[in-house]
């Protein structure tokens, strides 16, 4: 019986959103901080993180990580324990923001979170700005993507 192999991750990544690329075109990507209680980076130490309906929304000045799914750490007891969904202030400059936030109103546009990882020690969020793709976009990336799986299978046949 032939093993399944493993994707490699780097060490560093906690998880991925594997959906946002799906969904979204990703125009422009930004790195930022996030804030979070001990509990929580625990929690992500074992990457228990799910990006399921993950957004990111803007209220006075801040960003905010919204939806992101962190479980309970198991090992802490009830009265430590931190709230699944809440929401978690993303720490990016204020300009960062500005023009995070005038080009979500003005162009219809949307901020996902797309990776989560450890940067020296510091858990860091990977979003991107996008624009949301239509079911004939989608039909081009697996047209496009089953196309490139086949030419790749006949190159090693040759080989």
């Amino acid at each position: 019986m032939a093993k399944k192999k493993k994707k490699k991750v780097s060490a560093n990544t906690i998880a991925t959103n594997k959906q946002a690329r799906r969904l979204y075109e990703i125009l422009e990507t930004f790195e930022a901080g996030i804030s979070l209680l001990g509990s929580e980076v625990k929690s992500l130490r074992d990457s228990q993180v799910a990006f399921k309906d993950g957004y990111i929304s803007f209220r006075d000045g801040s960003a905010f990580l919204v939806g992101v799914h962190i479980a309970p750490y198991e090992k802490t007891g009830t009265y430590d324990q931190h709230e699944p969904e809440r929401a978690r202030r993303l720490l990016l400059h204020k300009k960062e923001i500005e023009t995070l936030q005038s080009r979500v109103d003005q162009k219809g546009l949307t901020v996902v979170p797309m990776k989560m990882y450890f940067s020296r020690g510091k858990v860091k969020v990977q979003i991107g700005l996008g624009r949301g793709k239509n079911v004939h976009s989608k039909k081009q990336d697996l047209k496009a993507r089953d196309i490139a799986r086949d030419t790749a299978r006949q190159l090693a046949a040759y080989k």
